[in-house]
């Protein structure tokens, strides 16, 4: 029993434009719309839309949603205000206390991350790494992201880019590209290919996370083309890994705020955003009503309990956690 998820940064519900919407320019998983429309989803998957406002003023903010999303504390209430780009401290003392992944550590089951690290960038922030660094990072520079320090919090192994060399993680991008273009010797891989490795990854522990970024870049871009390229390179990974799913797995995929679903503005959104849910789960997808919602279904999916974080002695963690 394992339960995959994809973290999509900066997808919201849009509305059903194809001028500024590139969701609503096909049917992909993620084309879901402000009135609640979208595709058929294969595979019995469900669909719900959450609010990722959270009853605080302003524009939703990468910082604040994520720490939601991992911890299933409402964040920006917690800070006052919504909190784009890397968390602060106050976000990293939360995000170290109430993760998820510590949650599954204490409940005795076992979590990977999917995305491959540069060596550098993880020895930056204070994180064993085997392998030879690939270029140099100032400490001062580096700072660690919403999932990573949520990830550090439950003790696990950060896979590196010599792991997506032997097929035993992912690139942020699926595909390798990026990640080539900074001297990586990574093969180029199909969406396809990168779901088997996913499948992979999730036959080891009961949860696994991939992030996926570029869709929130192209959102602040404005650019269509490059809307639709992320978003094509995401659908075949995410379709890819639908099909393949065992009989007591589940694949959720969420957003944290709304971005690339209206190009016509480089800000984030006020819409909610899109959850799906594909497997033995899906029906459980349909209680989500925001953000704070998802940390208590995965790990319920996972076969623990979000109450495992409130009875554990907090775990060692790096200084980026602190």
């Amino acid at each position: 029993m394992s339960v995959v998820f994809v973290f999509v940064d900066g997808v919201g519900a849009g509305v059903r434009d194809p001028d500024r919407n590139p969701l609503a320019r096909g049917d992909f998983l993620l084309s879901r719309f402000a009135d609640g429309d979208g595709p058929p989803l294969p595979r019995g998957g469900r669909a719900a839309l959450a609010d990722a406002r959270l009853g605080v003023p302003g524009r939703p903010q990468s910082a604040t949603g994520q720490t939601t999303i991992l911890t299933g504390e409402n964040a920006p209430a917690h800070l006052g205000r919504h909190l784009l780009g890397f968390p602060n401290a106050r976000l990293r003392e939360l995000l170290a206390r109430r993760s998820l992944f510590r949650a599954l550590h204490a409940a005795g089951h076992r979590a990977t991350f999917a995305n491959a690290y540069p060596v550098a960038y993880l020895r930056a922030l204070g994180h064993e790494a085997d392998g030879e660094s690939e270029f140099t990072i100032p400490k001062r520079r580096a700072r660690a992201s919403a999932s990573t320090v949520a990830f550090a919090a439950g003790g696990g192994r950060f896979l590196t880019w010599p792991d997506a060399l032997e097929g035993r993680a992912l690139t942020h991008d699926v595909t390798g590209r990026r990640a080539r273009g900074h001297g990586a010797r990574i093969p180029s891989r199909t969406p396809e290919q990168a779901a088997r490795i996913l499948l992979d990854l999730a036959g080891t522990a009961e949860l696994v996370m991939f992030e996926f970024f570029e869709t929130d870049e192209a959102g602040h871009a404005r650019s269509m083309d490059a809307a639709l390229d992320a978003i094509g390179r995401l659908d075949g990974l995410l379709r890819a890994v639908v099909a393949g799913l065992g009989p007591a797995d589940t694949l959720v995929v969420a957003s944290d705020h709304g971005n690339v679903e209206d190009l016509s503005t480089r800000n984030h959104t006020l819409a909610p955003v899109p959850v799906l849910a594909f497997g033995r789960g899906a029906p459980a997808v349909e209680a989500v009503r925001d953000l704070t919602d998802l940390a208590p279904l995965l790990l319920r999916l996972a076969g623990a309990s979000h109450a495992h974080v409130r009875s554990t002695t907090p775990l060692q963690h790096p200084a980026e956690g602190r």
